[in-house]
């Protein structure tokens, strides 16, 4: 029997591993942490998006240019078929109003038991506390509780997650060994991240509120999803979208009043105001609820007297902010190993025998399920490749 290693237990390698041993090969999962899924954990704090029910073109399209060498990979285990999966391990799931699929018990724990108990089925085995350090010659070196160790399989998947949340495992400190070894790599970036801003002491007693009924522009990258304003900054999925944009340096708009034209806007501005302060006009004629109206006078002042370039700028308000946060901050990463690297069976060109998965290959994409969905089917792939490629060694 083969002896295949996993190294990283998160939802790419653990797909990669259930794979694998359905093809009856002897898997064994080898983690730094003292547990397996913690990022997938995680990320189903607040209900789990496992996948997105949008039509598959439209879900190819948010991988941008990654979507062509990905594309094959996710039809091959496409948003159905994750749900089907999630199905058969016990999980009722159900399709959100923006076309979010969740698990109905809205957590990740149950889905990551089940997952579990499957693999120990398929007797896949587990090491924890084992990281990673590279290679001596052909066989993987690990540090772990009891020293330095060795391992020599016949193939690894490598399932190590990308640079951001390195509490939950993911540091990307795996980036010079497989450089070193080679491998083209990508520089790492955020992707998915909140942005830095440095708010007037107006705002504090707005702080934590969800901005909602806007839309965001930056670059290329739209948005009609709401925000949260933090003591760091503004945080959520309306600002996600759009963080590629932002990164890639373009300037960032928010429409306070999307559903309304600049001419609608400024008809109502028209109107006479009497003795009200400017800011309750523009609360009452535009319906401003208070934090919109708290926006429009954090970045828009000093106002200019015309009603229609007022309502331009209401349309088209820039975003004073200081930059994306932090990279470990960010839900996601782009960078990493490169598609050029890689065969069609995602294994390094490099390295024969070494395959990768999940989101330490060079691909991003925006929340809404489309992360897993690419870790689950990147992660099969690759362990599909892994037994293919095993059978070609031995034939």
């Amino acid at each position: 029997m083969s002896q295949v290693a996993v190294i990283g237990g998160g939802p790419a390698g653990l797909a990669a591993a259930e794979m694998m041993a359905q093809a009856g090969l002897s898997v064994t999962v080898y983690d730094a942490k003292p547990s397996l899924g913690r990022k997938f954990l995680m990320a189903g704090k607040s209900g789990l998006n496992l996948t997105n029910a949008d039509a598959m073109p439209d879900v190819l399209a948010a991988y941008t240019d990654a979507a062509p060498w990905l594309a094959p990979i996710i039809e091959g285990f496409d948003n159905q078929a994750i749900v089907d999966w999630a199905t058969r391990l016990g999980q009722d799931m159900f399709v959100g109003t923006t076309h979010r699929v969740f698990p109905r018990a809205m957590k990740a724990s149950p889905l990551l038991r089940a997952w579990l108990a499957r693999l120990e089925g398929l007797g896949v085995e587990r090491r924890t506390r084992w990281r990673w350090t590279g290679w001596d010659g052909d066989a993987l070196s690990f540090d772990t509780a009891d020293g330095p160790q060795a391992v020599t399989c016949d193939a690894v998947v490598l399932g190590l997650g990308g640079a951001s949340w390195a509490r939950l495992g993911s540091d990307g400190a795996w980036g010079k060994t497989l450089s070193e070894a080679g491998v083209d790599l990508a520089a790492f970036a955020p992707a998915n991240a909140g942005l830095s801003v440095a708010w007037s002491e107006h705002m504090f007693r707005l702080l934590g509120q969800p901005l909602k009924g806007v839309a965001w522009k930056a670059g290329d990258y739209r948005s009609r999803g709401e925000a949260v304003l933090s003591k760091r900054g503004l945080e959520g999925g309306g600002i996600y979208s759009v963080s590629r944009g932002v990164r890639e340096g373009a300037a960032l708009y928010v429409d306070l009043l999307p559903d309304l034209s600049v001419d609608e806007v400024a008809k109502r501005l028209a109107r006479p105001r009497g003795k009200m302060s400017f800011a309750n006009h523009l609360r009452k004629s535009l319906k401003l609820d208070p934090l919109r109206l708290a926006l429009a006078q954090e970045w828009g002042r000093p106002w200019p007297d015309d009603a229609v370039a007022i309502a331009r700028r209401l349309k088209k308000l820039a975003v004073r902010h200081d930059g994306l946060r932090p990279m470990d901050e960010a839900i996601s990463t782009a960078g990493g190993v490169s598609a050029a690297a890689l065969n069609a069976q995602l294994m390094l060109r490099a390295r024969p025998g070494v395959f990768c998965a999940g989101e330490m290959l060079d691909w991003e994409a925006p929340t809404g399920g489309y992360l897993l969905t690419a870790c689950l089917a990147t992660g099969r792939h690759a362990g599909r490749g892994v037994v293919d490629w095993l059978a070609r060694e031995a034939g």
